[in-house]
């Protein structure tokens, strides 16, 4: 398992991706592989003393989407080109801030940087969404737990969470 930035293309077909070469996927990647991308949505951890009943357990609520395909390497030629795509989809996000560029660092250390790592692409043939928002759940216990997760929930995109608790079947 392995945590790694990656780019999607327009249709979810496929992923591109880099792994820095001493990583126990890289090294089982000499051919193409079957690989799993797990990407984590808002989730927070949920105490029963937030829920409208007495008899609850603690637990955890999220959403979460597994992509399934297929990892490729990729030639060495390809990594500096995806290196900049990636740096300027999330460097563009960074706001009020002029977008970083690889072109900005010394000369040489790109370079010796590009040499630890591996571009790869995956072709998605699957994609499975999953999530846990209580909808076992009566209305009054899930809407109590939801209103205290925004300022209280230990997670991620707390807010939004709390929003799809509220109506776990509208989403």
């Amino acid at each position: 398992m392995s945590h790694v930035p990656f780019l999607s293309s327009d249709d979810g077909a496929m992923i591109e991706l880099h792994l820095v070469r001493s990583n126990p996927i890289m090294r089982a990647s000499k051919e193409p592989q079957t690989a799993k991308i797990a990407v984590s949505g808002a989730y927070s951890y949920i105490s029963p003393d937030w829920c409208a009943m007495i008899d609850q357990v603690p637990t955890w609520n999220y959403v979460a989407v597994h992509l399934t395909g297929t990892l490729y390497l990729r030639p060495q030629e390809e990594l500096h080109d995806l290196l900049d795509r990636q740096s300027a989809f999330y460097e563009d996000r960074l706001i009020p801030k002029k977008p970083r560029k690889t072109g900005k660092m010394s000369d040489g250390v790109m370079d010796r940087m590009m040499r630890m790592i591996v571009p790869c692409r995956m072709n998605v043939n699957a994609i499975d969404g999953t999530w846990k928002l209580g909808q076992n759940k009566p209305d009054a216990t899930r809407k109590a737990a939801a209103n205290k997760v925004p300022a209280n929930g230990i997670g991620a995109e707390t807010e939004a969470l709390a929003a799809l608790i509220h109506c776990p079947g509208k989403h």
